[in-house]
């Protein structure tokens, strides 16, 4: 029998509600077959809150898992042999943190940390272009990131310290040329920065870029995605051996993990969701010498809300059978030698090195942000300009919509997974209950010599030293954050939307009633577009702010994570006649009401309206509480919307009119 290749690590990304809820389905995954671990953390953790601060109300446990301190670390990982495992975290801003916790668990344990396998994502330059769970700036950003690498190259030599992640560049909008080129931009700054820091002796550097790993994202066109890894591949050697020197083949290795393309999924007919997760895993897995290292797959029901552990393991089993059951672990690269392959691979590489000299010009990837997030906003306007005309067919949506009724549809579309609300006030005391055990002091010791350290130039300081401390004296997610917002400081992105346009025949009627209703009422209508809560994914919004301002709305944007009181000043001092609220954590019933109470407190007679991924239920309360309009993906037509909002805009400008007659 033909000998088969090692398949590729087969994980779920996942975790919900509590540490030893997520540990229950981590466990259950392992059982079905599952072969790393990958966790979802919630927002508050992501963004350095704990459970009982303000601002992570309404976000607590919703779309990952709360660690707010060691002992949920410890429950998260029970029963789970970690020295056995291999363990991916999807976590940024506060990546050296998890980690500590991770390292301080295996302390507790009795395990080596030259033991320990896995990921940190730890790439903040997709944060600020993206998935916007930043909170430090730019260099201060570098700096972590850069002590996170030195300290695990030393200590902890088998964990990938940063997951240079490519996949919520293309979710923002990044052409496959973009995510080549500010993937490998990102891991060039990185790099560069650690050679500089003097953290790292010279003789182990080529070490520092072997363990450089990255995440990528397949999309449906997966011809042009598996030249696209192949491209990577042949990159990333080029760059490791010319810029780094490295001579080791073994580690020019371009390494990467995958998840496949979330952005593509629809809520309409949602079936067919399945076989486009089924296309878009071969362009990682087709060719050999480009293969994943390791996969997890969505759920078909993510457009509609969090999947539950079954539309997991059916995604996980859609691994295993390409693995077990066919026969292409059989066979060298299906793509050796293929003159169309080589083409379009070595099409993608000039064109990616190009713009990669382009953002290097610019001083690389950490001091181009704004630029980049410009760029990605126009890709992705573009995208939903071809939808909206038909140009891109998306089937369900803009072709073949009509349909004898979903297989998956009925109870099986709405059987999503809910977080208990409950879990929340459980978690305030759980984390009240852990402060008032420890040994303050100790806690105070750490925090202080942690301010210390992240305020200090020298290239014996590490973070990581004294963030194990802290984890070990039991200080908090909140607290670590805390410590370092003091010396660092707090960062907000640029948000892309100020030159980003593309020609929309579709907006020309919507424009024209703009013009009347700017005619009729001495000035256009006025949109604030507003992010509350924790939630970073801003492509929705910016997508909402580009179009009304194309339509001929005057627009107000300010960014992510606004406190409900800033979006009522904001909506009161610019006299705004709609406030559009995005929020795709499934916070809204949190969220929303409060918004409205404080709108109307303050006497603003705009009118809410809000998108996101709302059930139809969630939706049906929203609207009892006086919100106008529920906006939804099925709601793609970006004309339709800003139509809707032309007439609410007007609804409340002629009862001003009215009342003051």
């Amino acid at each position: 029998m033909t000998e088969r290749a090692a398949p590729w690590l087969m994980r779920t990304y996942s975790g919900h509600s509590t540490a030893a809820a997520s540990n229950e389905l981590y466990r259950t995954n392992l059982a079905q077959g599952q072969t790393g671990l990958s966790i979802a953390f919630d927002l508050p953790t992501q963004t350095g809150y704990d459970p009982d601060d303000p601002a992570a109300r309404g976000e607590v446990g919703r779309v990952g898992v709360p660690v707010a301190h060691l002992g949920h670390m410890e429950q998260l990982f029970d029963g789970i042999p970690i020295e056995a495992m291999n363990t991916s975290m999807t976590i940024n801003a506060t990546a050296p943190w998890l980690l500590g916790l991770y390292v301080a668990m295996a302390q507790r344990r009795g395990v080596e940390a030259t033991s320990l396998q896995g990921t940190t994502q730890n790439d903040l330059v997709k944060e600020f272009l993206s998935r916007g769970t930043y909170i430090f700036g730019p260099e201060a950003s570098k700096r972590l990131t850069v002590d996170t690498i030195a300290y695990t190259v030393a200590h902890v030599p088998r964990w990938n310290p940063i997951n240079v992640c490519s996949y919520h560049l293309q979710e923002a909008g990044a052409t496959p040329v973009q995510e080549i080129a500010y993937a490998l931009a990102t891991a060039i700054d990185v790099l560069d920065a650690v050679r500089g820091s003097g953290k790292v002796d010279d003789e182990d550097f080529d070490d520092v870029v072997g363990r450089i790993s990255f995440f990528v994202n397949a999309g449906i066109r997966f011809v042009e995605e598996t030249a696209k890894m192949r491209a990577l591949t042949a990159m990333w050697d080029r760059i490791c051996r010319d810029r780094y020197g490295v001579s080791d083949p073994t580690l020019r290795r371009f390494r990467y993990g995958v998840q496949v393309n979330s952005l593509g999924l629809t809520e309409q007919q949602p079936e067919n969701n399945v076989q486009r997760i089924v296309l878009e895993l071969l362009g990682v897995t087709l060719s050999a010498d480009a293969r994943a290292r390791a996969v997890q797959l969505p759920a078909w029901n993510e457009a509609l809300g969090l999947p539950r552990q079954a539309d997991q393991q059916w995604s996980l089993r859609i691994q295993q059978v390409l693995a077990f059951e066919t026969d292409l672990l059989e066979y060298p690269d299906l793509f050796a030698g293929s003159l169309v392959m080589e083409a379009k691979t070595a099409e993608l590489i000039d064109a990616a090195q190009s713009e990669l000299d382009d953002v290097l010009d610019r001083g690389g990837a950490f001091s181009a942000i704004g630029e980049l997030k410009q760029r990605l906003v126009t890709s992705q306007t573009a995208r939903i300009a071809a939808i909206e005309s038909g140009d891109l067919r998306v089937v369900g949506v803009n072709c073949f919509a009509d349909a004898a009724g979903s297989p998956l549809g009925g109870e099986a579309a709405a059987s999503i997974l809910t977080v208990d609300p409950g879990v929340e006030d459980s978690l305030r005391r759980d984390v009240e209950a852990w402060r008032a055990s420890r040994d303050q002091a100790a806690v105070d010791r750490a925090l202080d010599e942690l301010r210390r350290v992240a305020g200090s130039d020298g290239a014996q300081d590490n973070v990581m030293v004294p963030t194990i401390a802290l984890a070990l004296a039991g200080g908090t997610t909140g607290e670590w954050a805390g410590a370092l917002r003091e010396v660092f400081g707090e960062y907000r992105a640029p948000t892309g939307v100020g030159t980003a346009r593309a020609p929309r025949r579709s907006l020309e009627a919507v424009a024209a009633r703009a013009r009347e209703f700017a005619d009729t009422y001495g000035g256009p209508p006025r949109l604030l577009v507003a992010k509350p809560g924790l939630d970073g994914h801003s492509n929705g919004a910016e997508q909402i702010a580009v179009a009304a301002r194309d339509a001929g709305f005057e627009v107000v944007y300010q960014g992510i994570r606004l406190t409900a009181s800033e979006i009522v000043a904001a909506a009161r001092d610019e006299d705004v006649d709609i406030v559009g609220v995005s929020i795709l954590s499934g916070a809204h019933l949190a969220l929303v009401p409060e918004l409205v109470e404080l709108l109307d407190d303050a006497h603003v007679s705009a009118r809410v309206v809000v998108g996101g991924i709302v059930p139809a239920e969630d939706a049906e309360a929203l609207l009892a509480l006086g919100v106008r309009a529920v906006f939804t993906p099925k709601d793609f037509e970006l004309a339709t919307i800003m139509d809707r909002l032309v007439d609410l805009a007007a609804e409340r400008r002629g009862a001003e009119v009215h009342a003051t007659a």
